[in-house]
């Protein structure tokens, strides 16, 4: 991040640029069932997006690894196996934390408030680091599996972006066709979506009987956990025999 500062400054552009263009161009003509300040709707979206889409920046890097040779130099080297994949996590978490930051004080800029007391909100920024952990162990796996970085790339972002629009992230979820609620609904990013607007005190718009909106703290954990317990061991699992 000190030698190429190009890349993290890269992965705040495009919350930037969502922010603007949904709170001031489509903003403007969205009005909330129930009512509501629509950017205060919008920001916990946001937030989902930014962190499920860090699964993308994971997957290039990993590819990037194994397909330069750079892996086949570590193993020369006296330092432990899990240092490879373990300090992508930190690195690309640290991105996430800073991304959540300067995302954090666009949204004030832009109107959105935290309506809820300290631990609420402690509690919203930890999901939404919990998902972004799960999401980066997916593209590891992912990047670790690819033929190449291109492959990688196209592999995570085909169905990472649909994904985060797919979901409540941008509109409410009851406009949607009866055939597509379900599929927006059972969703790690529309659980963690209404999980963070719910413990931020933001608009959460009346969405009728669906389990996992009414417990989207639960479920954003099970979703979260459920991906970490299922694509960590199979990430570490193909880097070891990258390794060997």
């Amino acid at each position: 991040m000190t030698r190429v500062p190009e890349e993290a400054a890269a992965g705040l552009v495009m919350p930037v640029v969502f922010v603007v263009l949904f709170a001031y161009v489509f903003g403007s003509a969205v009005v909330l069932p129930g009512g509501g300040n629509y950017r205060e709707f919008l920001m916990p979206g946001i937030f989902t997006q930014s962190m499920a889409l860090m699964c993308t920046a994971m997957a290039v890097a990993v590819a990037t690894d194994r397909t330069s040779g750079f892996i086949d130099r570590l193993r020369s080297l006296p330092m432990a196996r899990s240092a490879a994949l373990g300090g992508h996590v930190l690195s690309v978490m640290l991105q996430a934390v800073l991304g959540l930051v300067t995302m954090g004080l666009l949204g004030y800029l832009v109107g959105w408030r935290i309506r809820t007391d300290v631990a609420h909100a402690a509690a919203a920024y930890g999901l939404l680091l919990l998902l972004a952990l799960a999401m980066l162990w997916v593209g590891a796996f992912t990047g670790l599996v690819a033929r190449s970085v291109t492959i990688a790339d196209q592999a995570t972002f085909a169905w990472a972006f649909p994904l985060t629009f797919l979901a409540n992230t941008f509109v409410p979820s009851q406009g949607l066709p009866g055939w597509l609620r379900p599929l927006a609904e059972w969703n790690p990013v529309a659980s963690t979506v209404a999980a963070v607007r719910t413990l931020f005190g933001n608009p959460v718009p009346p969405h009728g009987h669906s389990f996992p909106l009414d417990h989207p703290v639960l479920m954003s954990l099970c979703w979260s956990l459920a991906l970490l317990a299922v694509f960590a061991p199979l990430a570490v699992r193909r880097f070891q025999q990258a390794s060997r």
